[in-house]
């Protein structure tokens, strides 16, 4: 075996250890790729890790899902690359799928089944909660990022359609574009080149999808098209992607209860992997009417949907990005992009707990689990474990009482 094909199967088998331990969010993710990329395998240097994490930020889609991506098209081609997309994905998707099947199986056959998550839903309103502090701390800094946060999360609240998402983030990129003369200038070696072929194969698919589904409504190209479409828009990470299911899959079109998404939401922060693994929960209990074959079926065209729009785009930025960061108005539109995104986060949380009962349990609950992320080291999937353990407790002393 040739030394490049040593180094691939390392780098893949380095992508599946990633996988299935990789819990704590971006910062812990990060941490995990520097010690195991850069210290111990030199697929790449520290500068070039911080650039490529700094460039998937700027994209939309599932930027962790992207930066893995990104450092697999470094190291050996877009072969590499694909294959890396596929092995971090897999473990999430397939415990997503066999989460939904069991929560389906459970509602259809226990009476009262859900009982044992009563704690985790609310639980999961404080992980939202917590994301969207962290992340307004480290994209608004500005008082123009601070109005667009309010702004945003106001529209989002009163108009939660699915169509109103792009609008605002097209609208927040624009208003601070034009502050661009802010933004500090970078020498240019060479004019702006830009090889298409990977854009016109996002918008392709895009078009072709939408295209397909309206003609025939064949329910598994819809469902395609409806990921791919939230894949193509979702700037900010994962948590950023929960406003966008629960108004298209929850609200819009019925697909989900509001405790079934939540269920799934509070388990998605107890998987290793890549966050956009809720989608091929949502996915797959989208296609329930189908049996078993809708459930695996729908979570898998649902991670296909969700993931490809990303995995296009930072092919296709990756070959001109050195020279694309140089422009200013383009640096200056992420600060716009990004507080939108944060005030969909606020938004989202109040929608979530909207449906709730409003009582002293479930607000209990909700800030029980921020003070816990907030001021411990406790790990996401040990909250949530504890959560279902304390509901199957309860569930069981008021079965008997």
């Amino acid at each position: 075996m040739s030394i490049k094909k040593v180094r691939y199967y390392l780098f893949l088998k380095d992508i599946v250890v990633l996988s299935l331990t990789a819990f704590g969010g971006p910062q812990a993710f990060l941490a995990m790729l520097l010690e195991r990329m850069v210290t111990r395998r030199n697929y790449i240097n520290e500068d070039e890790l911080w650039e490529l994490n700094a460039l998937c930020n700027m994209l939309p889609g599932p930027s962790s899902t992207q930066l893995i991506c990104a450092i697999g098209y470094r190291v050996g081609g877009p072969n590499l690359a694909y294959l890396s997309l596929f092995v971090w994905i897999l473990p999430a998707t397939l415990i997503m799928i066999t989460a939904a099947m069991l929560i389906n199986f459970l509602q259809e056959n226990t009476p009262g089944a859900l009982n044992f998550a009563k704690f985790i839903q609310p639980m999961a309103i404080g992980f939202i909660i917590f994301a969207a502090q962290k992340t307004i701390g480290k994209m608004v800094q500005t008082t123009e990022a601070m109005v667009l946060v309010l702004i945003s999360a106001f529209v989002s609240f009163f108009y939660s359609s699915p169509f109103v998402f792009p609008i605002l983030l097209i609208f927040g990129g624009l208003s601070t574009s034009i502050k661009y003369k802010n933004q500090p200038k970078m020498e240019r070696d060479q004019p702006l080149r830009i090889d298409w072929a990977n854009f016109y194969l996002w918008g392709g698919v895009l078009l072709f999808a939408a295209s397909i589904g309206a003609v025939t409504q064949n329910s598994s190209v819809l469902l395609f098209e409806n990921f791919y479409r939230n894949g193509s828009l979702i700037f900010g990470g994962g948590q950023v992607l929960v406003p966008y299911l629960y108004a298209e899959f929850v609200d819009f079109k019925h697909f989900l209860s509001s405790e079934e998404f939540l269920t799934g939401y509070a388990i998605s922060q107890g998987v290793p992997g890549p966050t956009f693994s809720i989608s091929s929960y949502v996915g797959a209990l989208s296609m329930r009417e189908f049996g078993t074959i809708g459930f695996i079926m729908g979570g898998l065209i649902a991670a296909a949907g969700i993931f490809l729009p990303g995995i296009f785009l930072i092919f296709f930025v990756i070959r001109f990005w050195d020279q694309l960061k140089t422009y200013r108005p383009v640096r200056a539109a992420l600060e716009g992009i990004n507080a939108t995104s944060c005030g969909m986060l606020i938004a989202a949380a109040y929608l979530l707990f909207e449906p709730m009962e409003a009582n002293a349990i479930n607000i209990l609950m909700i800030l029980g689990t921020y003070a816990i992320l907030q001021f411990t080291k406790i790990s996401s999937p040990a909250i949530i474990a504890g959560g279902i353990v304390l509901g199957i407790i309860v569930n069981y002393v008021s079965t008997i009482l």
